[in-house]
């Protein structure tokens, strides 16, 4: 696994910035309310930094903060110690801050259907909360996503392209799309970190090469990518991985599985976080470049409104710089967006170039 960033252990860290990043997403975006019960997870990979700061973000709501850390699971979509378990079924919002997300698996799956707001933020550390939170305007960023979401829903034809050979097509027919990042009003539903759009065209249309140069997480040893890796799709399935040794380790790390539902292609999502320039190994970031895109393989959840199916993997590959043709024309190029509308937002969220 390779972390772009340097870890900076010492506790005074950007330690403001880390008190108004927990705070705006406790506040304002999960909208925490005294006496709730609010679930803090974290795995022994995690920043406890971070966790402390929700924790007393949560205490100073009024809320009822409850910090738990457990050992490190072997990989991703394990379910967590049956005491964590309880605690989610139990809670009224959910911060998941562990490395190993539990995420799709099935007792998340029961805590979502109790009716618990969860919000994944996977290997957030203190500087993470500050570039993706605490720097940025996070309200014309939901508003960003708000018209991202209201123009896919209404186009059928999706073309995506980039210079390393990425050739894929894909049909809407009316599909919804999530705006992972919005407030955290509705109950029983998975957010996300802000900065992210996610859907799923008609799953048997998205036909054509998808190929990766940002960053590929789970598995774990792969993260920041080093060459490109190649996917050929079909009626929404990949049936060939090709490049160099990470594409060896991606297409191993998936045969190991031994389900077919684990080349089955999940979801799009488009990132545009002003907070991430390039990738840095922790994936909540990197599918949240500004300006790219990321899509999932394997287990896809309701919330996609898509088709749901079970899978005992999930992995997430990024494009950082695509092309974007909606019913023939073109949104973004090169990572850069063209849509007039869009372009505004960009500068009332003060990203460079716009």
């Amino acid at each position: 696994m390779e972390l772009r960033l340097g870890f900076e252990p010492r506790d005074e860290y950007l330690s403001y910035e880390t008190w108004k990043g927990a705070m705006t997403l406790l506040k304002d975006v999960m909208l925490v309310k005294p006496g709730e019960n609010v679930l803090i997870t974290s795995d022994t990979s995690s920043d406890k930094r971070v966790a402390d700061a929700f924790a007393a973000a949560a205490y100073t709501l009024d809320a009822i903060p409850v910090n738990i850390t457990y050992a490190t699971a072997p990989r991703s979509l394990m379910d967590p110690p049956k005491p964590i378990q309880a605690a989610a079924n139990e809670a009224d919002v959910w911060f998941e801050l562990s490395y190993q997300t539990v995420q799709h698996t099935l007792s998340w799956q029961d805590a979502i259907k109790n009716g618990v707001r969860y919000m994944c933020l996977t290997g957030m550390d203190v500087d993470m909360l500050n570039r993706c939170v605490s720097s940025i305007k996070y309200d014309p960023m939901i508003e960003f996503g708000e018209y991202l979401k209201a123009t896919i829903e209404h186009i059928d034809k999706i073309e995506v392209k980039s210079a390393n050979g990425t050739d894929l097509v894909a049909y809407e027919r009316g599909r919804k799309v999530r705006h992972s990042g919005q407030r955290g009003t509705i109950k029983g539903y998975p957010f996300m970190l802000g900065g992210q759009i996610s859907w799923s065209p008609i799953e048997s249309t998205i036909n054509g090469t998808l190929v990766f140069d940002g960053a590929i997480w789970p598995p774990n040893d792969l993260c920041v990518l080093h060459e490109p890796v190649r996917l050929e799709i079909k009626d929404g399935v990949v049936t060939k991985i090709s490049g160099g040794k990470e594409a060896d380790r991606l297409s191993e790390w998936m045969a190991s599985f031994n389900d077919p539902a684990c080349y089955r292609v999940a979801h799009y999502s488009l990132g545009f976080n002003p907070g991430v320039t390039s990738p840095t190994g922790r994936i909540v970031e990197d599918e949240r470049v500004f300006g790219g895109m990321e899509f999932g393989i394997g287990s896809q959840g309701a919330a996609i409104m898509g088709e749901k199916w079970d899978a005992p993997s999930h992995t997430d590959g990024t494009i950082l710089k695509p092309t974007l043709i909606f019913d023939g024309k073109v949104f973004e190029q090169d990572g850069i967006y063209l849509d007039e509308k869009a372009r505004e937002y960009c500068r009332q969220m003060e990203v460079a170039g716009y």
